[in-house]
């Protein structure tokens, strides 16, 4: 029973880890998706919340049983095989993208809180996160296992710590000025939808090792629950913050002003966020390129840990402002093709 558990624990873990990245700890999805919409914002995330459960599950439950081994199966018993050869190329771009920019982060972490180099920094990242991947499946729950905890106590410690600013129940319901749009509406599938698209790189090889179906039900509803408090929290926190949406790291504005002795833990949480969504995306690019390349593993994690410092030169960005957009559209259609699956039903 207690291994059981262990497995539903780690697979929640993997889940919230891959999930979540640096945007979590600095606030700064929370508030682009949520808080500023106010009342709506806390409606949102419970809708976030309620999908990240059940479609979370669903995929994982899918993939266990047409014996997916990686997000590029996946895609062929969705969109069927000649759409998900384009599908897959938009994955693969996403992921090492999303990749280049997390390593970018790291080093930027190293270099304004600890002033180290920013290259040393990355460099740095890039050799713990493939010590970690040697390791495989067993690496990838280790971390996230020891991670997530901590990311889930930060956030109900920060929340806790602006409570005694008073007026909680009027900053909840306050209702932002503007008219409900058509943004608002589609946040909280939005997120969702674009975080659970890159997120299927690891859970589907996760559902297909472990086989045991009730153990990734459970996992998958725990993952899910445990992100909806974090949002939530992050959200209680943030929406005690005047003129939120002017703040690039709003949560480090609440650091300092209701509980400046947790700033370290707050690097680390940053710094955790970080590395978990990295080692995520690694590993699941590796085991869909090690079908094709016939290479030991850790040539590959070299392989794409070099195309992704690459990209990270390239000016990623701009070219991102044109992809982010289009992978906006598949991931809303990924996720309502996993809702219409059968495969995934009780």
């Amino acid at each position: 029973m207690l291994s059981r558990w262990t497995g539903v624990f780690q697979i929640a873990a993997v889940y919230v880890g891959t999930v979540v990245g640096a945007g979590f700890a600095t606030g700064k999805e929370i508030v682009e998706f949520f808080t500023r919409y106010g009342f709506y914002g806390f409606i949102g995330i419970l809708i976030a919340g309620y999908i990240f459960i059940f479609s979370g599950t669903k995929i994982m439950l899918i993939a266990a049983r047409i014996n997916a081994a990686s997000y590029e199966e996946f895609n062929q018993f969705l969109f069927g095989k000649k759409i998900a050869g384009i599908i897959n190329i938009f994955f693969l771009f996403m992921l090492l993208g999303v990749t280049a920019v997390m390593i970018s982060g790291s080093g930027a972490v190293f270099e304004e809180q600890l002033g180290v180099p920013k290259s040393i920094g990355s460099w740095s990242t890039i050799i713990l996160a493939s010590l970690v991947l040697m390791m495989g499946m067993r690496g990838v729950f280790t971390v996230n296992s020891f991670v997530v905890p901590i990311m889930i106590c930060f956030s109900i410690i920060l929340f806790c710590s602006t409570l005694g600013n008073g007026d909680f129940l009027r900053n909840l319901t306050k209702v932002p000025d503007e008219v409900i749009t058509l943004k608002m509406i589609v946040s909280p599938f939005a997120y969702t939808a674009f975080n659970l698209a890159l997120a299927q790189a690891v859970l589907v090889p996760v559902a297909y090792e472990v086989r045991d179906e009730k153990v990734i039900k459970h996992g998958a509803i725990l993952g899910g629950i445990f992100l909806t408090i974090i949002l939530l929290t992050g959200h209680f926190s943030l929406m005690t913050l005047p003129d939120v949406n002017r703040f690039e790291i709003p949560s480090a504005v609440i650091m300092r002003t209701a509980a400046s002795q947790l700033y370290w833990m707050f690097i680390l949480v940053i710094y955790g966020e970080i590395f978990t969504s990295v080692i995520g995306n690694i590993y699941g690019l590796q085991r869909q390129i090690s079908r094709y390349i016939k290479l030991p593993s850790i040539l590959i994690i070299a392989l794409i840990f070099l195309i992704a410092l690459g990209i990270g030169e390239f000016g990623y960005g701009r070219l991102l402002g044109y992809i982010y957009p289009v992978f906006g559209y598949i991931s809303l259609l990924f996720l309502m093709l996993v809702w219409k699956s059968k495969a995934g039903k009780e």
